[in-house]
């Protein structure tokens, strides 16, 4: 399985739009926050591994 890297883009309400780092990409993931690690705010950076978010 891959892993795959993210950047927090933003945040709006229960969402967080993600970039992803490790390629180059301009599309945003739309991501639920109750899936995402507490404490998450603009800027931090995410590893995605066997379907869990991990902040790096």
């Amino acid at each position: 399985m891959e892993n795959y890297y993210y950047v927090v883009d933003s945040i709006d309400g229960d969402y967080a739009h993600l970039v992803r780092t490790d390629i180059e990409s301009s599309d945003k993931k739309l991501v639920a926050r109750a899936l995402l690690p507490d404490g998450i705010d603009v800027g931090t950076k995410l590893k995605y591994e066997m379907f869990e978010y991990e902040v790096m």
